[in-house]
């Protein structure tokens, strides 16, 4: 695991970032973290350890509002702090091919940067509980931007994920099209967590989740 440091934002300064990179890695995922957890949370280190395990490293990063221990920051600042992470990914590895995505908010405001066109070097999204709604106030607002999107996504969510509810996650998928793959984790929540006796699959969520992301990017 190597640390490194890139500017976010002309305005906010550097921010932390941590490399893995396997030695038979195939792509970079840039990992972005959720709106209450760092890029050293233990859910953002098992992520990155399994996706390592399946041969895909990952280049994780701090938004500005975590690096500096305060509340949520703007879109803005977040969105021109993923371009920036994408940025210093393809510097940092440049013959490796660029997936982007994140946990929960750092998934979501990744999806904003690709609506926008601020990635044109990343290849696929990757989302990880894609926090579609607020907890206990189902909406899909924050769909809206999802079709100006044109990059293959994959949606990894759980079966009890109180901000992505299934009757509202999968007809947006659906509507998506071709580009977009909805992988549901059986009795998951927004945190990964499972119901161990009504869970049918013996598998590790976080293997699964890997693997299920080695598996879709074989295919394109």
């Amino acid at each position: 695991m190597k640390e490194l440091k890139f500017i976010a934002t002309p305005e906010e300064g550097e921010v932390s970032a941590l490399l893995i990179k396997p030695a038979d890695a195939t792509h970079l995922l840039v990992l972005g973290h959720g709106a209450g957890a760092d890029m050293r949370h233990i859910t953002m280190q098992t992520i990155a350890e399994g996706l390592a395990v399946n041969g895909i490293a990952t280049f994780r990063y701090n938004f500005p509002f975590m690096e500096k221990k305060k509340s949520v920051g703007s879109p803005k600042a977040a969105v021109d702090t993923i371009s920036a992470a994408v940025a210093k990914a393809k510097e940092t590895c440049p013959n490796l091919p660029l997936l982007a995505g994140g946990h929960s908010y750092g998934g979501r405001m990744t999806s904003k940067a690709a609506a926008e066109s601020r990635l044109p070097d990343v290849k696929g999204l990757v989302f990880f509980a894609f926090p579609l709604h607020a907890p206990n106030k189902p909406d899909d607002k924050r769909a809206d931007h999802l079709p100006q999107i044109n990059i293959p996504m994959l949606f990894l969510s759980g079966t009890r994920d109180a901000l992505a509810k299934l009757d509202l996650l999968q007809p947006i998928v659906q509507k998506l099209g071709d580009l977009a793959t909805l992988h549901l984790l059986d009795t998951a929540d927004h945190s990964y967590k499972i119901l161990k006796r009504t869970r049918e699959s013996k598998e590790d969520v976080f293997v699964e989740m890997a693997r299920t992301v080695r598996e879709w990017v074989n295919n394109f």
